[in-house]
């Protein structure tokens, strides 16, 4: 193909106005560069909403009795009654290669008060240490110091922390029910404010050292309700579930090892959305920059009419004048393809690797229980370039079949005779 006269023809047409060609190949180019962009932005939303919802609080895989969801019921504890050697489960869990970090938890609903003000809430118990390696709530405190076991402390989100007109160094009443039936309550003294982004987690989540709530609902060392395990990449979550089912001693309880796909489905919907509306990006842009090049291609032949007409009366057929307009086309989308690389990667790899920050034009936003800060974050996607690479080749060519049509239609002996 490349041997062939037609495609020298067509190659050198292109030099014949280098200004409309370089034109007409950066329009191409400007076209593949934002159908990659468009779709490596959208991809790098997507990862980080993903990464954000998983590693904020919840974790890529939650570990739990298989009654405990949706209830969330204080009894439904790893292993019911019995409890479970919680040491030997998180050493296989720190066995697996595919796991970073793993921390149990312990919950309970409760009342907490300060003054005349009341707010209820969700207690939840935790290892200070593992749960810093786990999740990204705790990491910088608005104001105060993490709590230690033993001492009555406790953690409290920035809204709840207003709303109760509370600061680190004042007093909070916790109320709960006890798993032996008791009305259990105490009186804790709050060590800091944390601040997760996300109102509605900052409004009721109480944290406190995971000994210290056991022995205030009543509960046993080995009694806990979670494990939250944080995996090397959250989209191998789903195979990483899997291998850990049959990897915990046995506690006499079905347990269930859920990843986040499961825990949240509507993330997973919306991620497969956007994967779906790739295609239509590319449709769209490359169906507007069909015209123009078409447009561009057919005032072209129609310059070089007389030169076509000479074609056909020397005895060149309607077929290789058509093949000359098509290698142009041809010819036309690799130059664009070229000009596009070159516009485009030295861009997403900036973009990819340090990736400007936009929180100076918008604020952090919630999205399906992520919170995300505003970025130029772009995600690659090598068959994707591929296919738009396609897509563009595809698009020169269509755009010069109409013009390559009417070149070969061109009567050799009006057109030559001026008419």
């Amino acid at each position: 193909m490349a041997e062939s006269p037609w495609s020298r023809i067509g190659w050198r047409n292109l030099g014949r106005n280098r200004k409309r060609t370089v034109l007409t190949a950066l329009g191409l180019a400007v076209g593949f560069f934002a159908v990659v962009f468009i779709v490596g932005w959208s991809q790098g939303l997507m990862v980080a909403m993903v990464e954000s919802a998983t590693s904020l609080v919840s974790g890529q895989i939650e570990i739990h009795d298989a009654e405990f969801r949706p209830e969330r019921s204080l009894y439904d504890t790893i292993g019911g009654r019995d409890g479970t050697d919680v040491d030997a489960m998180l050493a296989a869990l720190d066995a697996d290669p595919a796991v970073v970090a793993a921390a149990p938890r312990v919950y309970a609903g409760g009342l907490v008060s300060s003054g005349d003000s009341t707010s209820a809430g969700m207690l939840m118990g935790i290892d200070v240490a593992r749960e810093l390696g786990l999740t990204r709530f705790l990491n910088e405190l608005r104001d105060g110091a993490l709590p230690e076991a033993g001492r009555n402390e406790l953690l409290v989100g920035e809204e709840m922390a207003r709303q109760l007109s509370v600061a680190p160094g004042d007093e909070l009443v916790v109320v709960a029910s006890g798993a032996d039936g008791s009305m259990a309550n105490d009186l804790y003294t709050v060590s800091g404010v944390f601040r997760s982004g996300l109102v509605e987690l900052d409004l009721t989540f109480v944290v406190l050292p995971m000994g210290d709530l056991q022995d205030l609902v009543v509960l046993d060392r080995g009694r806990i309700h979670e494990v939250a395990v944080s995996t090397a990449d959250p989209w191998i979550a789903e195979a990483t579930a899997e291998r850990l089912g049959g990897a915990f001693p046995a506690t006499g309880r079905p347990l269930e090892v859920v990843p986040w796909q499961e825990l949240n489905p509507a993330m997973v919907e919306y991620v497969a959305l956007a994967d779906a509306m790739y295609f239509v990006i590319v449709i769209l842009v490359f169906s507007i920059a069909i015209f123009g090049v078409a447009n561009t291609m057919l005032m072209a032949t129609y310059e070089r009419r007389r030169e076509f007409a000479v074609m056909l009366a020397l005895g060149a057929t309607p077929r290789s004048v058509r093949s000359v307009v098509l290698y142009e086309g041809l010819a036309l989308g690799t130059l664009s393809l070229a000009l596009g690389a070159v516009l485009t990667f030295p861009f997403m790899i900036w973009f990819h690797e340090a990736p400007p920050d936009l929180s100076w034009a918008m604020s952090d936003v919630t999205l399906m229980g992520a919170l995300l800060t505003p970025s130029l974050r772009v995600e690659y996607d090598v068959p994707f370039w591929c296919g738009a690479a396609a897509a563009l080749f595809v698009t020169a060519l269509l755009a010069a079949l109409y013009p390559s049509w009417r070149a070969s239609r061109v009567p050799p002996a009006d057109t030559l005779a001026g008419l």
